[in-house]
C-alpha cells in the first residue's frame, strides 16, 4: 500500500493505525454527483476506542522535548509540500473548490505545520513576583486529549489549524472531519502525520455522523472541544460542554458587512467585493455577506460588480472552473429560497438569481434592506446582497443590525479615517481596505457574538490559550514552617 494511496482509506479510518470501524460512509463528488470513495464510519464505540488510545500515547508524547514535537510538524510540512497535487485534487473533487482555492488552501495547511513547529518553542511559562522566599512560576500544561470537529467547506485548513498546534503542544486529538469531506479534510492529514513520524495513537480520525461528534463531545476524557461550524450546531456544543465543565472554542458562521466609503476606486472596490462574496461560491464564514455603499458611489458600484458577477465562470472545478458547485441540494435549495424571498420582499435581482444542478450562478441583489432575508441571516452561497447607506452613522448602525462579528472590510481613500472606524465596530476581524476573507496562521481568529467564543485560533497566544491549562508552581529551598 503506497502513501496517500486511495487504498490506504477505502474502508478504513485511522484510529492507532488504518482499521475498519463499524459502518461505511460513501463520498460522492457534488461537480458531478458520482461516489469517489468508501469509508469506515464510526459511531460512540469507536470514538471512545480512540479516546482511550490517544490518552494513553499522549503522556509518552507531553514528556518529549519540545524540539522533537517541532521536527515533526516540520517534517509534515516537507511531506506536504512533495504531495501537495494530492490533497489539492482531494479538495477539488470532495469540496467542490476550484483548483486556485485547493491550491491556495493546500498552502495555508503548510504554513500552519511550520506555524506548529514554533508554536511547540515558545516561552511555556514565565516567572512571578512572590512574598515568600521561594521560586514561584506559572507554566502552560498540555490539556490531554482535544476534541475537533470540521467542517466541510476549507476542510483541510479548518482541521489542520487545531489539530497541529494542539498537537505540538504536547496533547493527542480526536478528530471528526465532516462526512462529505472526510479524506482531504482527515484521512489525508493522518497519512501525512504517518509519514511524518507522529507516533501511532497521537492522532486518530474518525469520519462520522452526528453520533461520533456527540460521543467526542461528551467523552468524559476530552477536556476541550474545538469546533467549527454552523451557529446552530455551536450552541448545542457549547450548551453540552458548559455542563460538563468542559472548554468549547467555537468557530462559528459571519454574516460579514464591507463598507464601500464614498472616494474610493469603484472598479477595485466591486474586485474586493466579488472575490469577498464569491470565492468557493460563498461558502466561507468570512464571506462578505453585506455589501454596505455610500449613496455617492452606490449605482456604479452595483453595475460594476453586476458586471463582474455575470462574467465569472461556473462548472466542474477539475475542468479549471473557478467557481465549482454548492456542497448539496439541501444547501442550493436554502440559498435560492434566501434569493427568492429578498427579491419578493423589494430587492432588486442584477444578476444570477438560477442554478443547474448545484452550480448556482454568481447572484447581486441592489436595494437590499434590513427586513430582507439576504440582509438578515448567513446565506452561505455566491449572492452579494447591496445596501445603500448616506452617512457613517448609518453604516455603522447597519453593521451592528447582525447578531455576527466575525470580520468586516472597510474600503476607503483615507485608511486613518477607516482605522478610526474600526473601533465602533464590534467584531473579531477588521480589515481596511480589504474585503472579508483572510487568514495566516500567525494571525487571532475568532468572532464573538453569534460568531463564536472569540479568538482562539492561530497565532501562539491564541493557541498556547486553546489547548493548555495553566499552572501554578512554587519550589522552595525546606519545608515551609506554619504555627500549628
Amino acid at each position: 500500500m503506497g502513501f496517500f494511496d486511495q487504498d490506504q482509506w477505502t474502508g478504513r479510518a485511522y484510529v492507532g493505525g488504518w482499521v475498519p470501524l463499524s459502518d461505511e460512509l460513501e463520498v460522492s463528488a457534488p461537480a458531478r454527483g458520482d461516489a469517489i470513495a468508501s469509508l469506515a464510519s464510526g459511531g460512540a464505540a469507536d470514538v471512545d476506542r480512540a479516546v482511550s488510545l490517544a490518552a494513553e500515547a499522549q503522556r509518552e508524547w507531553a514528556a518529549r522535548p519540545a524540539a522533537a514535537r517541532a521536527e515533526v510538524m516540520r517534517r509534515a510540512a516537507a511531506v506536504l509540500t512533495e504531495h501537495q497535487d494530492v490533497l489539492v485534487d482531494w479538495l477539488v473533487r470532495e469540496a467542490g473548490s476550484g483548483q486556485g482555492k485547493a491550491a491556495f488552501e493546500a498552502g495555508l495547511v503548510a504554513d500552519e505545520l511550520h506555524h506548529a513547529a514554533a508554536t511547540a518553542l515558545v516561552p511555556y511559562g514565565q516567572l512571578l513576583q512572590t512574598s515568600q522566599p521561594r521560586l514561584s512560576l506559572a507554566r502552560h500544561r498540555p490539556v490531554g486529549v482535544v476534541g475537533v470537529i470540521s467542517p466541510f467547506n476549507f476542510p483541510a485548513i479548518l482541521a489542520a489549524r487545531s489539530v497541529f498546534p494542539a498537537l505540538a503542544l504536547g496533547n493527542a486529538v480526536v478528530l471528526k472531519p465532516d462526512p462529505r469531506t472526510s479524506v482531504g479534510g482527515g484521512l489525508f492529514l493522518a497519512a501525512l502525520m504517518e509519514e511524518a513520524g507522529l507516533p501511532a495513537g497521537l492522532l486518530a480520525v474518525v469520519p462520522g455522523r452526528v453520533e461520533a461528534g456527540s460521543a467526542l463531545v461528551e467523552h468524559p476524557d476530552v477536556p476541550v472541544i474545538s469546533f467549527t461550524g454552523s451557529t446552530e450546531a455551536g450552541r448545542i456544543i457549547g450548551e453540552r460542554a458548559g455542563r460538563l465543565l468542559k472548554r468549547a472554542h467555537l468557530e462559528l458562521g459571519g454574516n460579514n458587512a464591507m463598507i464601500v466609503m464614498p472616494g474610493v476606486d469603484v472598479a477595485a472596490a466591486a474586485s474586493a467585493g466579488a472575490w469577498g462574496s464569491f470565492l468557493h461560491q460563498g461558502q466561507i464564514c468570512m464571506t462578505t455577506g453585506r455589501h454596505l455603499v455610500h449613496a455617492e458611489v452606490y449605482d456604479e458600484y452595483v453595475a460594476t460588480l453586476a458586471a463582474k458577477a455575470a462574467a465569472i465562470p461556473v462548472g466542474d472545478p477539475t475542468t479549471g472552473a473557478p467557481l465549482g458547485p454548492v456542497i448539496d441540494a439541501g444547501q442550493r435549495d436554502k440559498v435560492h429560497a434566501l434569493v427568492t424571498a429578498s427579491v419578493e420582499a423589494g430587492a432588486r435581482l442584477e444578476t444570477g438569481g438560477t442554478y443547474q444542478g448545484l452550480f448556482y450562478r454568481p447572484t447581486v441583489l441592489s436595494g437590499v434592506t434590513p427586513d430582507h432575508p439576504a440582509f438578515a441571516e448567513e446565506i452561505f452561497g455566491p449572492v452579494a446582497p447591496v445596501t445603500r447607506f448616506e452617512t457613517v452613522d448609518e453604516a455603522v448602525d447597519l453593521v451592528r443590525r447582525s447578531d455576527y462579528g466575525l470580520s468586516v472590510g472597510i474600503l476607503t481613500a483615507d485608511p486613518f479615517a477607516g482605522y478610526e472606524l474600526a473601533d465602533r465596530i464590534p467584531s473579531g476581524i477588521v480589515h481596511v481596505n480589504d474585503q472579508t476573507v483572510g487568514d495566516e496562521a500567525q494571525a487571532p481568529f475568532g468572532g464573538i457574538g453569534a460568531s463564536g467564543t472569540g479568538a482562539r485560533f492561530g497565532g501562539h497566544e491564541a493557541n498556547v490559550e486553546a489547548f493548555t491549562e495553566t499552572q501554578w508552581v512554587t519550589v522552595q529551598s525546606q519545608i515551609q514552617a506554619y504555627p500549628f
